[in-house]
């Protein structure tokens, strides 16, 4: 028996990076797992090698699409909303652009999750007396500790920590359980097209390597122990908490 065993565990982002190894580590748990992301192809790869993975293009950003998808759904009992992007500048180097669409995508996808897929979880914990969880992607960088040139990540992420903190005052005698996973720098495809996209990606790696006091990089094996945790019974005592997951950084 694993940890996740009987549970129905959804993850956002799920074709890549942490959401694929989340996605991956909660089905080797038992977890019946429900994959989604944008990228079709990414997610075809994960359900080919892996076949006893639901998987599911969905747009976040989409409240209609995301409502319409919650409909269909049996009652989740872990929801982990993975979705989100990186705005490299400071506040006036920030476009008004990328200060939107970073809300919606770090934000406001968890509002239109949330919105859509808790009812069914709080009426499944009433009937079942089991406890369900939501896991909220925040982040160590600017929600916690501030860095350079993070004006609009750090923003959203904070927001972020507000909403998981809120949702899980609000709902703690219904039997939800709300945190934010706050990773520290980690290896992924995301922070390789950012590292590629400097003026000097070698510099840009050893800036990177260089904050963390550990003196490496997490990888996505790192993180996902804490996944699977936030998601298990063996939590069952722990909501509202920012759970930091950084080699150090905010030591």
């Amino acid at each position: 028996m694993g940890l996740l065993t009987g549970k129905r565990v959804l993850i956002t982002a799920a074709a890549q990076g942490i959401g694929r190894a989340s996605a991956l580590a909660c089905a080797a748990e038992g977890a019946q797992l429900i994959a989604t992301d944008i990228d079709a192809a990414q997610l075809a790869t994960l359900q080919a090698s892996h076949p006893g993975i639901q998987t599911h293009v969905l747009n976040v950003r989409d409240g209609a699409a995301v409502a319409a998808f919650a409909a269909q759904t049996p009652a989740l009992d872990v929801l982990f909303n993975c979705a989100g992007m990186v705005a490299h500048g400071s506040v006036l180097e920030c476009s008004e652009s990328d200060w939107d669409t970073s809300f919606d995508l770090n934000v406001k996808s968890m509002f239109h999750m949330t919105r859509a897929f808790l009812p069914a979880m709080l009426a499944h914990a009433a009937e079942t007396g089991a406890g369900v969880s939501v896991i909220n992607m925040a982040s160590m960088a600017s929600s916690i500790k501030g860095f350079v040139n993070r004006a609009a990540y750090g923003a959203t992420k904070a927001a972020v920590i507000g909403l998981t903190k809120s949702m899980a005052a609000d709902y703690v005698k219904q039997g939800l359980r709300v945190n934010a996973l706050c990773p520290g720098t980690v290896d992924t495809p995301s922070l390789r097209g950012r590292i590629a996209a400097a003026a000097d990606p070698v510099q840009a790696e050893k800036d990177f390597v260089a904050r963390q006091p550990m003196g490496r990089l997490a990888t996505v094996d790192d993180i996902t122990p804490m996944v699977v945790y936030l998601a298990s019974d063996a939590s069952r005592f722990v909501t509202g908490q920012c759970m930091l997951v950084d080699g150090g950084v905010t030591i």
